[in-house]
């Protein structure tokens, strides 16, 4: 099978393509990148107008199988992924059961091999349940096919537990992902400050984000260990992470969308579709993360896509469960908020979106780049299409997000994993 891509403008961090050119594809690999390939092939896409970058990455995002299948399922999420330009995406291991075992473990792996959509690179749960009791049997684990490690969604309270975990994965040559939230001062439904009190809700302070970061820093710095530090989203976190790389510190982080888009303001006008884990933030905080993504200190973007039905989000915001769905929207987020704006060229959109999640997750023998050799992995959009983003354009199950009703730019036209179609607009 042989597909070629004429006139799209290519934009790869690696090789610093930045031009029109054709690319040849011959099977599940890029084969010819050339100015002008004049050669028949089974399928020909033009591509003029269009931009060309490696498959997008994303490492960390919630499908809800098993045990959450009214949300999202392996098969509708990967759905979702492609038609936002994904083709690599690295569920989290909150689901029911937990895949703390081989066998969950190996049935998600082995539904996304049947969905056959995009790349699907599970992790699995630090402790057992994700109860912080009880550490998994990493090397296991990996050998199943497990990414990394994370118990998403809750911290790893026990700090002794968490630096053993984390020398522990560092062992076998990957991390551990921390969601950073220190309990005792988490507690509440937005972030603290002017609009929860309008509210009447009980703030969530930013620290408790920051002292769980700290510690994670300090863990990765005494130990000489990889750490990585899940969806960061305050001034402070920023601050610390860029002082601990400069000191050499193997810590690496990632934001959403979300936090580069919106404020806590946001809760005024979507309600519970605006709230997540960690909430929305100050302005002084979003401008903080556009500056992290700009100097290096954010090594990726990830969606953190976390689907709910109507009805649990359709409940008073205290009660209402964290988080919305952001594949679909991610890639227009990063146009209208980093690109335009002058923050961002499209090269290091690469960066954040392709080549260092694939370094990351050492898959970038393979991924992340557009070269020949590589897995035919691509993302074909439209950089200028506007839109209204409505509920029934949503692919995924679930339609919690706060960019519906508003105007969006850049849309997926093509997404191809491994040198086939997957998604076609």
């Amino acid at each position: 099978m042989k597909l070629l891509l004429k006139n799209g403008k290519v934009f790869d961090y690696k090789t610093k393509l930045n031009n029109k050119y054709d690319i040849l594809i011959e099977n599940d690999k890029i084969v010819k990148i050339e100015k002008n390939i004049n050669e028949t092939a089974d399928k020909e896409i033009d591509c003029t107008n269009l931009n060309i970058i490696p498959g997008m990455i994303d490492i960390h995002c919630h499908l809800r199988e098993p045990g959450g299948e009214h949300k999202e399922t392996i098969e509708t999420g990967s759905k979702s992924a492609v038609a936002g330009g994904f083709t690599t995406i690295c569920p989290m291991p909150n689901t029911k059961p937990t895949p703390d075992n081989v066998e969950t473990l190996t049935y998600i792996i082995n539904e996304a091999k049947r969905v056959n959509l995009c790349n699907v690179l599970p992790y699995a749960s630090v402790s057992k349940g994700e109860k912080g009791e009880e550490l998994v049997n990493f090397e296991e684990l990996k050998k199943a096919g497990a990414i990394a490690f994370s118990d998403d969604g809750m911290p790893v309270v026990n700090s002794r537990m968490m630096r053993q975990a984390m020398i522990e994965a560092d062992k076998l040559g990957t991390y551990v992902a921390s969601h950073c939230e220190e309990k005792s001062v988490s507690a509440g439904a937005i972030n603290a400050g002017l609009v929860a009190d309008k509210l009447g809700v009980q703030g969530v302070l930013p620290e408790a984000e920051e002292i769980m970061a700290a510690r994670e820093i300090v863990i990765s710095e005494t130990n000489n260990v990889r750490g990585h530090i899940c969806h960061i989203s305050t001034k402070t976190s920023k601050n610390m992470i860029r002082d601990a790389k400069k000191r050499g510190v193997k810590i690496t982080c990632e934001t959403c969308p979300h936090y580069f888009t919106f404020t806590v303001d946001e809760v005024l006008k979507s309600g519970t579709n605006a709230k997540m884990n960690p909430p929305l933030r100050e302005e002084k905080d979003r401008q903080a993360i556009i500056e992290g993504l700009k100097e290096g200190t954010i090594d990726c973007i990830i969606t953190d896509h976390a689907p709910h039905s109507e009805s649990e989000k359709d409940v008073e915001l205290a009660k209402a469960p964290n988080g919305i769905i952001g594949f679909e929207t991610a890639l227009s987020a990063e146009i209208m908020n980093l690109v335009d704006p002058g923050h961002i060229d499209y090269l290091n959109l690469v960066r954040l979106t392709s080549y260092t999640p694939a370094k990351i997750l050492h898959i970038d023998n393979e991924r992340g780049s557009i070269e020949i050799g590589k897995k035919a992995d691509v993302t074909i959009f439209d950089p200028n299409e506007e839109y209204i983003y409505t509920k029934d354009m949503i692919v995924s199950k679930s339609k919690n997000s706060p960019f519906i009703g508003k105007k969006l730019k850049g849309k997926v036209k093509y997404t191809i994993v491994n040198g086939r179609i997957v998604w076609e607009f």
